[in-house]
């Protein structure tokens, strides 16, 4: 796939896309450390189901352009989704797929504007708000979360990610990803954008601007609220790898308390934090069902497995086959 471009919240951004561009958008949303190539397999999944499956390099990331207003905070993410939604989607609405920061993007624009977004799936970090919770209050999550802290100092991390061929990076993959090895090459074409001039502190800016409150916009202040405590009330699907090093599983299911439509959580055996690399075929396949059932393409038949779920009617279960 040859990248594509468009501008959307005031940033030039680079994507990859495949299938009808008069099908419904498909937003695929990556996160750190990654980029939109990891998103190449499930691309292809989506566009066979009749979907216009898009990932776009996220703000920062080349090739899409530095943020020409500096901004980086979980709010703009969010506000670029809907944007991104407005610039390529024949209808002005999407489903969005999101992992990491791309998670929280989902759910943010999910938050903001509700009828943009037809169903959306959450990959490995859960709503903000039980972000936030677990960061402030568990101590086995603020082990886990040391490197955002980290990413916080102004000077050592420009020093010590890049060291040794991204040595840094390759760590946190071995660590959030137990047991799993990444293709060289796939992870020598991720440590080429992060060298880019710029994508390193615009990567560290997310963590900087969402976690210290004295860098963010004043003008963002409502939409940084709403996102980090509203409620979704579009079809929500949580996905999480049972060995996630980076977020705690059993903290995903108390998503589900801040959705007030259909939503479920599935947390699968043998995966971690990469789970959409690790295992392409069952996760392409959980989203795509979800997405077929939920964000309208054609009709697809659901697969049976474990997951919490929550109805429209709020309550919490168990369901063995959906």
């Amino acid at each position: 796939m040859e990248p594509r471009r468009a501008t959307a919240n005031g940033v030039d951004f680079a994507y990859l896309s495949a299938g009808p561009e008069d099908g419904p958008l498909a937003l695929c949303l990556h996160g750190f450390p990654d980029h939109a190539p990891s998103f190449t397999p499930m691309l292809d999944a989506l566009a066979s189901a009749g979907f216009h499956a898009v990932a776009p390099w996220m703000r920062g990331y080349h090739p899409t352009a530095p943020a020409p207003d500096g901004r980086y905070q979980s709010a703009v993410l969010a506000l670029d989704a809907l944007a991104l939604i407005e610039a390529l989607s024949a209808d002005g609405c999407a489903a969005l797929v999101g992992h990491d920061w791309g998670a929280l993007a989902a759910c943010g624009a999910a938050i903001l504007q509700p009828s943009r977004v037809r169903a959306m799936v959450a990959m490995a970090l859960p709503h903000p708000a039980v972000l936030a919770a677990t960061l402030i209050g568990d101590w086995e999550q603020r082990k886990r979360s040391w490197y955002m802290w980290f990413f916080l100092q102004d000077v050592l991390p420009g020093l010590v990610v890049p060291a040794g061929d991204h040595a840094f990076i390759d760590r946190l993959w071995r660590d959030w990803s137990p047991g799993f090895a990444p293709d060289p090459a796939r992870m020598a074409a991720l440590k080429q954008t992060l060298s880019a001039p710029g994508v390193l502190d615009a990567a560290l800016g997310y963590y900087r601007q969402t976690l210290d409150f004295a860098r963010q916009a004043d003008d963002l202040i409502a939409a940084q609220t709403e996102v980090q405590g509203g409620s979704i009330a579009v079809p929500a699907l949580f996905l999480m790898g049972a060995d996630d090093g980076c977020f705690a599983p059993d903290r995903e299911r108390a998503s589900l308390a801040h959705c007030t439509g259909e939503a479920r959580v599935e947390i699968l055996d043998g995966v971690g934090h990469f789970l959409h690399v690790e295992d392409p075929d069952r996760v392409n396949g959980l989203v795509l069902d979800w997405l077929v059932q939920e964000g309208g393409a054609r009709p697809h038949r659901a697969r049976p497995g474990s997951q919490a779920t929550r109805g429209s009617d709020g309550q919490e279960g168990s369901d063995s086959d959906v």
